[in-house]
């Protein structure tokens, strides 16, 4: 077997007996089942951010002041990420990605049951806010430690005319994780009397979060500890390299990865989490009504990323990326009025924001990773993640919700507007860029 702990170039005998048939429908299980749990722990933190933190936490406080200190506190998360990619790169360096991924899973799983365990402001005092960002800082430490490089090889290993759809795999499990934790917050609110789901109810899904956590890790290692694709990762330089080097050497490239999906990581969140809050704040409709709706708005956003493939492998992908960023642009401008026009307005709000985000989100990942060399690209990509994350999400409900509320609908819209322009100028510099390199 493969010495998963030696990350020097493996030599012919080392490999011999050693099958090479990877097998891209088997990488893309794996990816989807580890995707799909840890956006499951994504949304069930951002609907408690919503309708359960603020008021068991901040009760002292205005329900908008307390909502914005609560994504205040959603946000540590994608800050914290970068640093999880330091941390994990040196273990995996000394240990392996099978130590990696064990750690990292680990400390998401236990962070997450620990906020299932959180007490009331009631009982800790201001103390219990402080202890979930610390929570919240463990899980973003953990996610950016999670990165296992199963998209590049997936990528890697697709077939010529079929990159679109191998690229687009690994963006199924965002709708899937929110559709099961839209769908359960719906149940749990629905079937508990409001004193019990605040009290113990809302913590359930914390506690399913571990348990799909625990499924998606033992997917994973049994794809990327066994000899097989440890000899491809090795083969086909996805080791990690040290941090500062790759930055020095691949910089340019890193930054324009981290502003090419802006536009559709921050419509990620203009049409998951902020429209709840401000329905939730500003409106007397039921969250259950609008969780609800979400989940079916979701199913179209499946299906858009499913299409995202065809029209990538037809078109190319960068095109398509640069067109969605121009189609977000112009939601941009319908967004403000449609969520503020009553149930018929959220429920076109939504259908549209969630087709046009699985066409965008569908191609998101990757999409200038050949800009870095190979050596280099399993570590630059995972920059490339917690930097896109972390410009594009990271703020976006905190920010859209405290524009809106300070100057209406429109300024979401605007903030919404300036990540399609990002969008845009970054796919068109890093076309310059791969041109000048060629």
């Amino acid at each position: 077997m493969t010495d998963i702990t030696n990350h020097s170039a493996p030599s012919p005998e080392a490999h011999q007996g050693v099958p090479h048939d990877v097998r891209p429908s088997d990488i893309a299980v794996g990816v989807i089942l580890g995707r799909s749990s840890e956006f499951f722990d994504f949304f069930v933190f951002a609907i408690a951010s919503v309708i359960v933190f603020p008021g068991l936490l901040f009760p002292f406080l205005k329900p908008l002041d307390a909502t914005l200190w609560s994504f205040a506190i959603f946000s540590l998360a994608f800050v914290a990420r970068p640093l999880g990619t330091v941390i994990f790169t040196a273990i995996d360096q000394a240990f392996g990605k099978n130590v990696k991924l064990v750690v990292a899973l680990f400390l998401l799983g236990s962070s997450t049951v620990a906020m299932g365990l959180l007490p009331a402001y009631a009982d800790a005092g201001i103390w219990s806010a402080v202890l979930l960002a610390i929570l919240r800082v463990g899980q973003g430490i953990a996610l950016g430690g999670s990165w296992d490089g199963l998209p590049s090889l997936l990528n890697i290993h697709a077939p010529e005319g079929r990159k679109g759809f191998y690229a687009m795999v690994p963006q199924l499990g965002a709708p899937v994780g929110l559709i099961v934790a839209a769908l359960l917050f719906a149940y749990l609110i629905d079937a508990l009397p409001a004193a019990d789901f605040l009290s113990w109810g809302w913590r359930y899904p914390f506690f399913v979060a571990f348990a799909i956590n625990v499924v998606a890790l033992f997917a994973r290692l049994r794809i990327v500890v066994s000899p097989e694709y440890q000899a491809m990762y090795e083969s086909r330089d996805l080791e990690p390299t040290p941090i500062l080097p790759t930055i020095r050497a691949e910089g340019r490239g890193i930054l324009l990865g981290a502003f090419a999906p802006l536009a559709s990581f921050a419509l990620f969140h203009i049409v998951t989490v902020f429209p709840l809050s401000w329905v939730f704040l500003y409106t007397p409709e039921s969250p259950v009504r609008f969780l609800m709706l979400e989940s079916l708005a979701a199913v179209v956003g499946l299906g858009a990323i499913v299409a995202s493939a065809w029209l990538a492998d037809r078109f190319g992908r960068r095109s398509l990326l640069f067109w969605g960023g121009a189609g977000i642009g112009v939601f941009s401008l319908l967004a403000p009025v449609l969520l503020n026009a009553g149930a018929v307005g959220e429920t076109i709000f939504l259908v549209y924001g969630f087709g046009i985000l699985g066409l965008n989100f569908g191609q998101s990942s990757g999409a200038i990773a050949s800009l870095f060399a190979p050596g280099r690209r399993y570590t630059a990509s995972a920059l490339v993640s917690d930097l896109a994350w972390l410009l594009g999400a990271g703020f976006a409900p905190l920010a859209a919700l405290m524009l809106s509320s300070t100057f209406g609908l429109f300024a979401s819209g605007l903030y919404l507007l300036s990540g399609a322009v990002c969008t845009m100028l970054a796919l068109h510099f890093a076309r310059i860029l791969e041109a000048r390199r060629d």
